[in-house]
């Protein structure tokens, strides 16, 4: 029987690289701001690093597997020419 709040089989590993962490946080954004440009590629890295800023922040609910779901819609729309049709 579990209690639904650990898991003593090692799954818990992943998460707890992901604790929170504001100093991380802050670090990631202040690169993000740095490399945002005028260039697509620039805003592209920007955006991956804000949304990898995520896992790190604990008013955000996110996992690793949603971060690269998010990545690749940004990725593809700027392949496809942006969000206008």
């Amino acid at each position: 029987m579990t209690d639904g709040g650990t898991d003593d089989g090692g799954g818990e590993e992943a998460a707890d690289e992901f604790e929170p962490d504001p100093e991380r946080v802050e670090r990631l954004r202040e690169i993000a701001d740095d490399v945002r440009g005028d260039s697509s590629e620039s805003k592209q890295l920007a955006n991956v690093l804000y949304r990898t800023s995520d896992l790190y922040d604990e008013d955000e609910e996110t996992s690793p597997e949603e971060i690269v779901r998010n990545v690749k819609y940004i990725l593809e729309v700027t392949e496809r020419g942006g969000l206008e049709r």
